[in-house]
Parts: C-alpha cells; structure tokens; sequence
C-alpha cells in the first residue's frame, strides 16, 4: 500500500477488487457506467487501485505484466496491435503498464502522480529494464492531434534497433505521412497526461499509430527504458515512491 495526497493506491486483492476495475475502465473507455471491461490478460497481471482516502471512491486503475525476458514480448497485450518482433532480442525484464484510466469526473493531477509512485516502487521491486505500453489519444480522428504526431516523429521516435513494425489493419504511419512541422506548443497541449510523462522520462513511441475503433482512441506503443531516464526525474520518481 503507498500514499500519495489524498489517495491510496493499493494492490487488487479479491475478485470484488478486480470487478471494480473493470468497472472503472468500462466507464473511462466506453462510457458504460454498468459495464465491465475485460480480456484474458487480466488473470496475468497485478492490478493496482487508486482510491480516495477519505470517500474509498474509485478514481484510477491499470494493471502491470510482467515479462522476465524479450522473446516473451509477443504474450503481451500490445502484441494484438503491433509487431513486436524486434524486441525478442531486448537484453533485460519488462513490463507492460496497460488499461491505464482515471474516473473521468477526477481532474486532479496527484492522481496521475500516485500512479508513478506505485508504478516506480513496481519497476525498482522487480529490477525491471524497460517499462511499456499502448498510450492513447482520446477519439479517431488525427486531425485533432497533427502537431503532436509531428513533434513525435522529429523528437521521440523509438530507436531503430526496437521500433514496432505494423501490424494492425488501420493505422496512421505520421513518421512516414505527415509533412508538417509541429506547433510545439499545440503539440503538448494536445499530448495525453500518461504519453508526456514517458516523453519526459525519455520514452519513445513507435512510427505509427493504431486506430482502435472500438476503443475509440488512437494509440501509440510506448517504451522506457529505465537506465535511461534522467537522473532528475529519476530522483523525482523515487522521491513520490517514498
């Protein structure tokens, strides 16, 4: 159990807890307030809670899956969408942070640094080398998102040695497509919360993205590679964890 604020991210420990999740997420992803949102991969993975301390209510979830090595790389959840081949020779562990969703009433920025904290105590506790995911842009349409991909594709494209190949049948390859030089500015205020918190840790992303219809979202495969995160943000990180 960690505090951060006025939250307590805990460790799913029941089937109750689990049904809680999926709850969440089905009403952050399809806006299903009675819903439950889940797959064969939920069985696999530690389940994190956060929570308000002094309501109990329910205001962010995402689940960690762990792999001891790269060749495990194609039973993950973001194998689905892209091919992942080229991370079958990674050297090190990882794990793969997915279905990452806050309650969509809570805007409180501590949430999303609750989360770190726990993800960091998660990465150190486990000795893990590269930490991964699917980041996601809310709806389907790019245009909403064309400066975003473009400073993505200048600044933080995954190196070549790791870069996903394509896989999915609907995506949107900006590294190749899209001419055009980004509004910085626009291009951040654009960026998903969870997506700029790799990109400032020094993550990077993969040369496209996956149009996910059913989830409504655009989505981006995302790696950070642990000994390659700032020491500043690497002291900051820890210091959250406690």
């Amino acid at each position: 159990m960690l505090n951060y604020g006025h939250y307590c991210v805990r460790n799913a420990v029941s089937a109750k807890d689990l049904e809680a999740a999926q709850r969440l997420r089905s009403l952050a992803f399809l806006g299903h307030a009675d819903g439950r949102d889940r797959d064969d991969f939920d069985a696999r993975c530690t389940h994190y809670l956060i929570e308000e301390m002094t309501s109990g209510r329910l205001v962010c979830v995402f689940r960690m899956l762990p792999l001891n090595e790269g060749r495990d790389i194609a039973d993950c959840y973001a194998a689905q969408f892209y091919e992942l081949s080229a991370l079958e020779a990674y050297p090190g562990r990882m794990v793969e942070m997915g279905r990452f969703c806050i309650h969509p009433d809570v805007h409180d920025p501590d949430v999303l640094r609750a989360a770190w904290a726990a993800m960091t105590r998660f990465v150190d506790e486990n000795k893990v080398d590269l930490l991964f995911g699917c980041a996601s842009f809310v709806g389907t349409d790019t245009r909403d998102y064309l400066d975003s991909f473009a400073m993505l594709r200048d600044r933080h494209l995954a190196p070549k040695c790791w870069l996903p190949k394509v896989k999915a049948p609907s995506v949107f390859q900006f590294a190749s497509k899209l001419a055009r030089r980004p509004n910085l500015k626009d291009a951040q205020r654009h960026m998903p919360p969870m997506l700029r918190s790799y990109l400032m840790m020094g993550g990077w992303v993969s040369d496209h993205a996956v149009v996910d219809k059913k989830m409504n979202t655009l989505h981006v495969f995302t790696g950070v590679e642990i000994r390659s995160i700032p020491p500043a943000r690497k002291r900051l990180l820890r210091a959250l964890a406690g």
